[in-house]
């Protein structure tokens, strides 16, 4: 069964990060923290007409944490922030209660279904979409109304 966690398509995303790194001004920054493993992940964004232009994460974070960090990098320009939380929604309710993977753009994380065996993994495997969905949040509320201290000197 854990051959099914740590598949050979989940490490291969883990292995290939699509837009590791800090982006030098971004409209938002957030981070996410796994309090029980310690997996931590950043992300920064910037807009134009609400749409993710721009997109940068700093991921630390365990195999499934990089995995759904990998399909959130290699899907997410051109997002919008309906787009983020319904996948990230829809990533909960499958690891949570069984739903179906989610839908559109960010249909890979079907890879991550095996996950929801696993109660104490779904923190990490949430933390990209979790920290994408506050960084699009405040980048459209604009630099007045940053709420995060992520990137700020």
């Amino acid at each position: 069964m854990i051959d099914d966690l740590y598949s050979a398509k989940i490490l291969g995303l883990a292995a290939n990060m699509p837009h590791a790194g800090r982006l030098a001004a971004p409209e938002g920054s957030a981070e996410r923290v796994s309090k029980l493993c310690g997996s931590r992940i950043v992300v920064d964004v910037a807009l134009d007409d609400g749409r993710v232009v721009d997109f940068a994460q700093e991921v630390k974070a365990c195999a499934l944490g990089q995995a759904a960090a990998a399909v959130l990098g290699d899907k997410v320009m051109g997002a919008d922030l309906a787009e983020i939380e319904a996948a990230r929604d829809a990533l909960r309710a499958m690891l949570k209660s069984g739903g179906p993977p989610p839908e559109g753009r960010f249909s890979d994380l079907v890879v991550l279904q095996p996950v929801k065996d696993y109660p104490a993994r779904h923190t990490s495997t949430m933390l990209a979409f979790e920290a994408a969905a506050d960084a699009v949040r405040q980048a459209l509320a604009g630099p007045d109304k940053r709420t995060s201290r992520v990137g700020a000197a």
